[in-house]
This record gives C-alpha cells, sequence and structure tokens, in this order.
C-alpha cells in the first residue's frame, strides 16, 4: 500500500499491523493417527504437497545462528539435501553465517509455507561435511555461481537435528505440532499443543 502526505500523517503502523489478517492460508488434511517413525519422510511428504500446491521454493528456511556475543542472526538460503547425518546447506566460511558457526557449531532452520499454514523447525549442532563434499557441492552450481570463491572457502554444513518440529496453523488457534527427537534408536514423536 502507497500513501500520499495526507494519509501518511494519520497511518498508524501498528494499527495497521492489528488490522492484518493471519493464517489466511488453507491447511491440507493431516492425519496424526499415520505419522511416520522418521520426520525426514513427513517433511518430505510436506515439501511434495508444498510444491505440489504452487507454494514458490519450498526448499528455502531461515537459518538462525549466533555470535561471538550470543547475538542471533538469521537469513534466507536453500536446503541442499537431507541424509543420514543431517540437514545440509552450504555456504563461504569466509561469510558471517561461516564464522558465527565456527565460534558455536549450533544453528536453527525454519521453513514457513504461509498458503498451507505449515512451518517445519529443526534445530541441533552444526557439522561440517568433509572437503571432498564441499568441493562437490560447489562443482553442482552454475560457473557464475562459482565466480569468486576462493579454493577452500564453500563449505557444506549439516544440522545433526535434536529436534524437529512440524506445526499446522488453524484459524480458531488450535494449532497441531509434533515434535520428534531422536530416542538412540531411531526418532520418538509427541503430538503439542501449541507454544
Amino acid at each position: 500500500m502507497i500513501l500520499d502526505a495526507a494519509d501518511r500523517e494519520t497511518f498508524s503502523l501498528n494499527d495497521w499491523l492489528r488490522g492484518r489478517p493471519a493464517l489466511t492460508g488453507v491447511a491440507p488434511e493431516w492425519d496424526l493417527d499415520t505419522l511416520p517413525a522418521d520426520p525426514s519422510t513427513l517433511f518430505a511428504q510436506w515439501m511434495q504437497q508444498a510444491a505440489a500446491d504452487g507454494v514458490p521454493e519450498p526448499h528455502t528456511a531461515t537459518l538462525a545462528t549466533v555470535d561471538a556475543d550470543g547475538v542471533p542472526d538469521a537469513r534466507t538460503l536453500i536446503l541442499k539435501a537431507i541424509d543420514p547425518v543431517g540437514w545440509a546447506f552450504a555456504s563461504t566460511r569466509s561469510s558471517r553465517k561461516g564464522a558465527q558457526l565456527a565460534h558455536m557449531p549450533a544453528a536453527a532452520l525454519n521453513f514457513w509455507w504461509q498458503p498451507q499454514v505449515r512451518a517445519v523447525r529443526v534445530r541441533g549442532p552444526v557439522e561440517e561435511a568433509t572437503a571432498e563434499e564441499s568441493a562437490a557441492d560447489l562443482a553442482a552450481r552454475s560457473p557464475a555461481a562459482q565466480a569468486d570463491i576462493a579454493p577452500g572457502d564453500w563449505v557444506r554444513w549439516r544440522i545433526v537435528p535434536t529436534r524437529i518440529e512440524f506445526w499446522q496453523g488453524s484459524r480458531d488457534r488450535r494449532h497441531t505440532r509434533v515434535v520428534y527427537v531422536p530416542d538412540g534408536e531411531g526418532w520418538s514423536y509427541a503430538v503439542l499443543g501449541d507454544a
């Protein structure tokens, strides 16, 4: 919304924010009696559903880290893969996120698919992939995306999940949350109220 000078004088951002609708998407059916044992399976189902329903760039997430002073930082990036070790993303070691991960190797990912009123949160320690994996990741990028990256600067990291939460919103505020945690043998999960 673009306001003219007269409207800008009377416009109150806080009033405007309070008046915005929330949770305007349409949540897909979710059968909690058929939850898979592995959260990666559920994530793949949700990702495929999001893509099929036209959610733009459903593999995009917000990555949160902390700096040397313990101050949180966040940015948007692309999920590269999920494998038995963890959830992979990549960037340069010389970046701010690289410096933060070197200082505090832990992070969180947040996916938000507004049209489906769904979010997925992943958190845990971060491990650096092998030099060969990082080099292969860089080699898979376009030549233009490889330009100006110094040798050895490109890194593939993985969040090793200690908690994965699937959240589906509801207009009546009775949101559904399913939280998976590793249990030594695999995963256990619980269906929780909103938090």
